[in-house]
């Protein structure tokens, strides 16, 4: 068991799974304030036994509230697990989609035909029975106050939660990887991908007045205009990149597209810098948000005026 606490109220348990640069990618936030416990993303069904090991050793024996970004089994496949130990527990959800947290069986099905073996490793989905689901915007518990911001783009049902200076991001500016100097930033953009959408809800948290990060994957910053500036540049680039191959080669090449992004990305740049293993997985999540960009301009070019 693996927790950091990178500010007071604020802990980080990591939920490293045993796949191939797994590990710092996986995570679920603890946050707590005069009484008050929320958990944030308690990832899948595997690691749960992970976060509540990290729970008695912090003393908590209440949750007042798990927070979902969305709805993907890496974020919330063990949501149901840990229901059964907090059985009074809320849940905030997309209102879109609770009902598949209710009854998974779509959800689960759709995961291990997209994620096949990484799928089978997370562990089935969990159910979250109807009664402990309830959403509130803003939340308001006492002084303390959570906004909710529905945030499009990675999926349809995403959302991001501000608690004071900090948001909680989820997937909203991608995947960060923890580097003694400097930012590694990539884009998640897996299919369906609309940019409009996508962009419309980076702009709308990067316009939100806070100073400290929290990613669903991977970890904290507190460079707060570096990173958002560094995402909208990305997806710039990669929209660019991806349209330029479109329009020149009629073929998807992703490895092609993607040995010039890791040449051309300003969030990339210290690609060389990580671990082999995270290299082999991050190549595998960034062709798919590039196939998800390559559909979007496919669509949007044969579409009928």
């Amino acid at each position: 068991m693996a927790i950091h606490q990178p500010m007071q109220n604020l802990t980080i348990v990591d939920l490293d799974q045993p796949l191939e640069g797994f590990r710092n990618f996986l995570s679920s936030w603890i946050y707590m304030k005069d009484g008050l416990t929320l958990v944030v993303d308690p990832g899948p069904r595997s690691t749960i036994p992970v976060l509540l090991d990290a729970l008695k050793y912090m003393g908590l024996k209440k949750i007042d509230y798990i927070l979902l970004t969305h709805i993907h089994i890496d974020h919330a496949g063990g949501t149901g697990v840990l229901a059964e130990h907090f059985p009074e527990v809320k849940v905030i959800c997309h209102p879109r989609g609770v009902k598949h947290m209710i009854n998974p069986s779509k959800l689960w099905e759709g995961s291990r035909k997209f994620l096949g073996k990484v799928a089978d490793v997370y562990g089935e989905i969990a159910a979250i029975p109807d009664k402990n689901f309830e959403y509130q915007n803003p939340i308001t518990i006492g002084s303390e106050v959570i906004n909710v911001f529905e945030t499009p783009g990675h999926t349809i049902n995403h959302l991001c939660y501000q608690i004071g200076n900090v948001v909680f991001l989820g997937e909203v500016t991608g995947i960060n990887y923890p580097l003694d100097k400097g930012l590694y930033l990539r884009i998640a953009t897996p299919p369906p991908f609309i940019y409009e959408i996508y962009k419309g809800s980076l702009e709308k948290v990067a316009a939100l007045d806070v100073s400290h990060l929290c990613f669903g994957h991977y970890g904290y910053r507190e460079d707060v205009k570096n990173v958002f500036d560094t995402g909208l540049d990305q997806l710039e680039n990669w929209m660019a990149t991806v349209e330029k191959h479109y329009r020149t080669a009629g073929e998807l090449s992703e490895d092609r597209i993607y040995e010039e992004l890791l040449k051309n990305d300003r969030g990339m740049s210290l690609y060389s810098s990580l671990p082999a293993d995270v290299q082999s997985r991050e190549k595998i999540f960034s062709l798919n948000s590039i196939r998800g960009m390559w559909d979007y301009i496919k669509e949007k070019d044969t579409k009928p005026a």
